[in-house]
């Protein structure tokens, strides 16, 4: 190479004439012909000018139409819900207005004792509107009409030991009777109601309710216990005392209005999901509660204005209490508010909670709910799974109302609310901006349609120009490319004596040399070269054939590793199940494990189960599944012998193993829980239990079973035990992988340390607790290899 550059050099000084940066010669020198650069320059500079102009023009007119479509918008968004509101107001007028005509004529009658008796016999003799055979029920404990306009219930502690009504109960009977007269016609008039009734004064609370049911039947199967009690304190704990104390204190009433409601719960006789209204009658001398007169209004009277509710395609309406609670929404703006219904138990009605602040969705569980007359319009974002989404959400606070909620009288405010996606509510605004945004392109695609024009011409003229200049440099890039390609016999001619001419003479002599060194190596490369690529193919092949073969492994792998992981119950199976909470934990060795766990429920009954196989991999996961479809079968099939049902298991697992010729097997145990009682069958690791007052118990399961897979019948061998299993009680089942778990030392991470931690930890929740073993036993192995499965399964009795 310093001979080739010694070449050059001496060539360049040979040269008869000296070329210079400034000569007429040099490159630089005909390179400055090419004038059009400022042509160029100034063409770029004005059309991107207009462009911008252009644009700025664009986003001016676009601002200002989304400003006046958007106040558009917000006023017809506030008209809606205004409208929308002042119709759920008037329908809660209407049935004020009908409890209270039913109330007023009774009050009427109370005020006026004597014709309410007289009233009361003649309507109690009149073989349509009285109350024909009272019957005394000696299983129930109370008196109820056969038939009647209404259904009137007395009872058991308004009866006499034979049975008979109590005199002050038979004189409420007559006194109520003309209930027969009104409540029967204001119930085929005014709004759609479900039932209207008559509960008596705390003394002798007997109950009219029209239409005509089996009222007290169905409250013996609903409400054990209730005949017993005082039915104002059973049912509506709280309302009679509300109302006697506005006797003397009329201002301490919430709202200033006598009726109360009930928040929405489900009907004991209907089933249907109701409203009560409640009417205070008074004594004829204002001193005391003489009962009260009743409606029920179904929900879906309410649901029907919120679900009728129509915004661009998916806008809908809902109706919420105060507190949160969604009362009246349709099943698809339940879903877009991400809300959780929960069944919500209480003594004499049974509701149905939805709240907002439990939505899935974060921007609805922080909606905060207005405090005043005013509308509130806001936007908030929300992610469903596909990606952020922005709606608008109107909010409007209804007229306020006494409100029962469970045990005292409050005032209640209902909020109105609308939500409708964003994107759908300005689609108008979207189509005008799309107008603008194309007239814009079409007049910035002729401005560049211009420029590019120009740019042509310019080119043309740059190019003619340049032809001459650049046409040593092609030739010379062209002999360097055949260099590459080890062509040394390339010689470039270029006529011109500037820069470029002198770089050509220096090419065509380092080219020369070049040839001359590597003629002698050409035959020694050609044949190693040969050498090489029969060996790279050779290796390429080999590559492949491994690629694929860990290909197909890997995918088996996967496939096995993902249908074990399918078959494991689900936290939401988990988190539905009654009286015990259950968490559980499993980590396979490797891809696939072997250990074994499944919850299955059947009814009231639940049934854990637990096993290890021998072993772990493929092999070992496919018969865990084997073991889990097996069990699921036999526990949907039914039958409460744990021992059988382990019997059962054996036999069929015996069968498949044998046909599959593995020498696998299995430890399995099975833990049913029903009624506060525990009983476990099956051999397996010990099982912990820890009382609520921390005493540990060690149930060794040697003696209640066999390994499954080893013999046809085992049924000998099979026993169980039975334990209570109270509140608080915590229940651990694991695998050997836990107290087999190894650190460094090859030391045992062992049962009691085990034990130790689910104690000091039996206080906490279920998932609390097997989240601490599992770290204590990640703490211990460190990052010592992990030999076995990891299986842990806790039950804590809530």
């Amino acid at each position: 190479m310093s001979q080739m550059l010694q070449t050059a050099s001496s060539s360049e000084t040979r040269q008869p004439e000296e070329i210079t940066p400034l000569s007429r010669h040099s490159f630089r020198a005909k390179f400055m012909l090419v004038v059009g650069a400022a042509v160029l320059f100034d063409i770029m500079l004005a059309g991107g000018v207009a462009i911008w102009n252009v644009q700025r023009l664009s986003r001016d007119a676009t601002e200002t139409v989304s400003q006046g479509l958007t106040e558009a918008t917000q006023e017809y968004l506030n008209t809606y819900i205004d409208t929308t509101a002042l119709r759920t107001n008037l329908l809660l007028d209407q049935t004020y207005s009908e409890v209270e005509v039913l109330g007023s004529s009774l009050q009427s009658l109370i005020d006026h004792p004597e014709t309410e008796i007289r009233i009361g016999e003649a309507v109690e003799s009149d073989p349509d509107l009285g109350d024909q055979n009272i019957t005394f029920d000696p299983q129930g404990g109370w008196a109820q009409n056969l038939s009647g306009p209404s259904v009137v219930s007395i009872w058991g502690y308004l009866l006499d030991d034979q049975g008979n009504l109590l005199p002050g109960a038979e004189e409420e009977v007559i006194d109520s009777a003309a209930f027969n007269l009104i409540a029967p016609a204001l119930m085929s008039s005014g709004s759609n109601k479900l039932q209207m009734y008559y509960v008596g004064p705390k003394d002798t609370p007997i109950m009219r309710t029209t239409p005509y049911t089996t009222q007290a039947q169905t409250f013996d199967r609903l409400y054990p216990g209730h005949n017993e009690a005082n039915f104002w304190d059973f049912f509506f704990p709280g309302v009679y005392e509300g109302w006697q104390a506005w006797i003397g204190e009329p201002a301490s009433r919430p709202v200033a209005r006598d009726i109360v409601a009930t928040e929405p719960y489900i009907d004991a006789i209907t089933g249907a999901l109701i409203v009560s209204f409640f009417q205070p009658l008074w004594t004829e001398d204002r001193t005391d509660v003489a009962g009260m007169a009743a409606v029920d209004v179904t929900l879906d009277q309410f649901g029907q204005l919120v679900e009728n509710v129509q915004i661009a395609d998916t806008g809908f309406g809902f109706l919420t209490s105060s507190a949160g609670n969604v009362i009246a929404v349709s099943d698809a703006g339940a879903q877009t508010l991400g809300l959780i219904s929960v069944d919500a138990a209480g003594q004499g009605v049974t509701g149905i909670n939805r709240f907002l602040n439990q939505s899935r969705y974060p921007a609805i569980s922080n909606l905060l709910l207005p405090t005043d007359a005013n509308t509130i319009i806001d936007t908030i974002e929300i992610d469903a799974g596909g990606g952020p989404q922005n709606y608008i959400v109107v909010l409007k606070r209804l007229d306020p109302v006494n409100l029962w909620n469970g045990s005292t009288i409050v005032a209640e405010s209902l909020t109105l609310g609308f939500l409708v996606s964003e994107q759908e509510m300005y689609e108008t605004l979207g189509e005008v901006q799309e107008k603008i945004s194309d007239a814009t392109r079409n007049i910035v695609q002729w401005q560049i349609a211009a420029l590019l024009i120009s740019l042509v011409i310019v080119f043309v003229a740059v190019y003619a120009i340049s032809g001459r200049i650049t046409a040593g440099l092609s030739a010379l890039a062209g002999a360097a490319r055949a260099l590459q390609n080890k062509d040394y016999s390339v010689r470039v001619q270029i006529p011109s004596k500037d820069e470029v001419g002198a770089v050509g003479t220096a090419f065509n002599r380092m080219a020369e040399e070049m040839s001359l060194y590597t003629n002698n190596l050409e035959n020694l490369v050609e044949e190693r070269t040969a050498k090489l690529e029969t060996a790279n193919r050779e290796i390429v092949e080999l590559n492949k054939r491994l690629q694929t073969e860990n290909l197909r492994l890997g995918a088996e792998l996967d496939v096995a590793k993902r249908i074990q992981e399918m078959v494991l119950p689900k936290a939401t199976e988990l988190d539905n199940i009654p009286d015990v909470e259950i968490a559980t934990f499993m980590e396979p060795a490797d891809e696939v494990g072997g250990d074994y766990y499944d919850v299955l429920q059947n009814g009231s009954r639940i049934k854990i189960g637990i096993g290890d196989v021998t072993g772990h991999g493929l092999e070992s996961g496919v018969l865990m599944l084997m073991v889990q479809s097996v069990a699921r079968a036999l526990q949907e099939k039914g039958g409460d012998d744990p021992a059988a049902f382990l019997d059962v298991v054996n036999r069929s697992m015996f069968k498949n193993i044998e046909r599959t010729d593995s020498d696998k097997h299995m430890t399995l145990a099975f833990v049913d829980y029903e009624d506060n009682k525990v009983t476990v069958s099956g051999q397996h690791e010990e099982v912990l239990l820890i009382r609520a007052n921390g005493d540990v118990e060690r149930i060794d399961t040697v003696d209640l079973g066999f390994p499954v897979g080893l013999e046809a019948d085992i049924s000998p061998f099979l026993g169980t035990m039975t334990l209570d299993f109270n509140q608080d009680d915590v229940l651990l089942l694991h695998t050997d992988g836990i107290t087999e778990a190894e650190n460094a030392d090859g030391e045992f991470f062992g049962f009691d340390r085990m034990s130790d931690c689910a104690r000091a930890n039996s206080h906490k929740s279920a998932k609390e607790i097997a989240a601490a073993i599992i770290r204590d036993v990640k703490d211990h192995i460190g990052s010592h290899k992990l030999y076995d499965d990891i299986t842990l399964v806790v039950l804590k009795h809530r």
